[in-house]
């Protein structure tokens, strides 16, 4: 009979985690808690200026329009995804709190790409709406309508809050049973799965194909959404009409442009986490905190009847263009 007391026990696939811990940032975990200063600075910026966007655009009933109206559901949604990972960051910068449950987790993982999806479906209700504005003049106030902006908006929610379900589901059905503590201060889906004693390679195709389908689809819709507008804004006679219809588009193509590039660039970061763990890993939490700091601070800059409700609120004389 083969006598196995001397061999080493095989660890137990049953067992489950019942917490995983956040270190933060990979690298920089000695000093990692000057970084709280910066980012609750943008934290509390994107919160103001989101606040302060939506006050103006309810106060002033000249902005009671569908662009204004996306406007402030994107605010909505700026503040939503900033709050999402924010708190735990900085609790976990500030008091040492490391710790997060597997539930806690799982519902910050759905939350995170939830909102970066409505943001991006945003984008294209935005994309339209100016398209429209732009191209189809005659038939703007017959198309986008209050109703339009409802419905756009119920749609891009119900969307992105139904694909994304079976990521959070996935992650918990894997088996978490040596390993629990994630080299990053949110639980990211991959992140998180890594730690998994069982095979996740549904949970990396699934998340893949949804990135690639549906923000792939809506930066498509976008693209060709501001190429047809540079396309009849360059057939116009009147510069002043060019130029006025180009300003408009400015701010919505800056901000676009940022937040599809920062995913594209996470996306391939992903693949040197070996050799530079901290590059993507301190992109994905700026990129929930950048946007919604910088997307109102961009369409108060750019646009006239903002900056006229801004000075209003704030009992300032306006003088612009």
């Amino acid at each position: 009979m083969l006598d196995t007391s001397n061999l080493p026990a095989k660890p137990d696939s049953k067992f489950q985690v019942s917490e995983f811990i956040l270190l933060g940032f990979p690298g920089i975990h000695s000093w990692q808690h000057w970084l709280s200063l910066p980012l609750v600075l943008l934290y509390l910026l994107a919160l103001s200026a989101n606040i302060l966007i939506l006050i103006i655009i309810n106060q002033e009933a000249t902005l009671h329009q569908p662009m204004y109206y996306f406007l402030g559901i994107l605010a909505v949604v700026d503040m939503g995804l900033a709050t999402t990972i924010m708190p735990k960051i900085l609790t976990i910068l500030w008091f040492n709190a490391k710790t997060i449950g597997l539930p806690e987790c799982f519902v910050q993982m759905y939350a995170i790409h939830s909102f970066v999806g409505m943001e991006s479906g945003i984008f294209v209700c935005m994309a339209i709406d100016r398209y429209v504005a732009i191209c189809q003049p005659l038939c703007y106030s017959s198309i986008i309508t209050k109703s339009f902006v409802l419905k756009a908006t119920v749609l891009m929610a119900l969307r992105n809050s139904l694909t994304t379900i079976p990521i959070p589901v996935l992650a918990a059905q894997r088996h978490y049973c040596s390993k629990n503590q994630i080299e990053h201060c949110l639980c990211s889906n991959l992140g998180v799965t890594s730690l998994s004693c069982d095979d996740r390679t549904v949970n990396s195709v699934y998340q893949l194909l949804l990135a690639w389908i549906l923000m792939g689809s809506d930066l498509g819709l976008i693209l060709v959404s501001y190429a047809l507008i540079l396309h009849s804004v360059l057939k116009l006679n009147s510069m002043e009409a060019t130029s006025k219809a180009l300003s408009t588009c400015t701010s919505h193509l800056i901000l676009i442009l940022f937040f599809y590039t920062v995913v594209i660039v996470i996306s391939i970061t992903h693949s040197a986490t070996m050799m530079f763990p901290l590059i993507p890993v301190l992109l994905n939490v700026l990129h929930n905190v950048i946007p919604p700091a910088l997307n109102p601070m961009v369409y108060a800059l750019k646009n006239k009847e903002l900056r006229q409700g801004l000075c209003k609120l704030l009992k300032l004389d306006f003088k612009g263009n």
